[in-house]
């Protein structure tokens, strides 16, 4: 099925791009100097700490950083032999490894979360009110809902 997009909404998706290209850049800059602390493990950090079993198989760990599972064992294993994280077997499935966040990786993310935080606040959300900010939800969740559904895609 073929779509036609319109110039705006083509200068939206472009706007789009490089408005989060240079945002990512900048808040990892600021988390790299001000924390010590990539911006990809600070969001593992995070993901691990907001689980609700206290940890994330590494499979879950990999489809909520959108990367390979190579790429996430080998992200893991770096974070592993930095302390921010350890691994251990699932109790219920030997055959699953799940990924933890060590007292190192806790500290690690409570020193990096107000850089972070201060870097959205600057770069990002002072940009929007609050209608704005209603938009940019709602489109973008309808935007992540249809691709994970399968609507959204080729």
């Amino acid at each position: 099925m073929e779509t036609h997009s319109s110039p705006l909404q083509l200068r939206a998706w472009r706007g789009f791009l490089t408005a989060h290209a240079r945002l990512v850049a900048q808040l990892e800059d600021e988390l790299a100097a001000d924390a010590d602390l990539a911006l990809t493990w600070y969001e593992v950090l995070l993901l691990l700490r907001e689980s609700a079993e206290g940890g994330l198989r590494m499979h879950e760990l990999a489809d909520s950083r959108l990367l390979s599972r190579s790429a996430a064992t080998r992200l893991i294993d770096r974070m592993e032999a930095a302390g921010l994280v350890h691994r251990r077997a699932a109790e219920v499935d030997r055959r699953g490894t799940y990924v933890e966040l060590s007292d190192e990786g806790l500290a690690a993310l409570r020193r990096a979360a107000p850089v972070h935080l201060r870097g959205i606040g600057e770069h990002f959300t002072k940009h929007l009110d609050d209608e704005e900010s209603a938009v940019v939800e709602r489109v973008t969740m309808r935007i992540v809902a249809a691709l994970e559904s399968g609507n959204g895609g080729v």
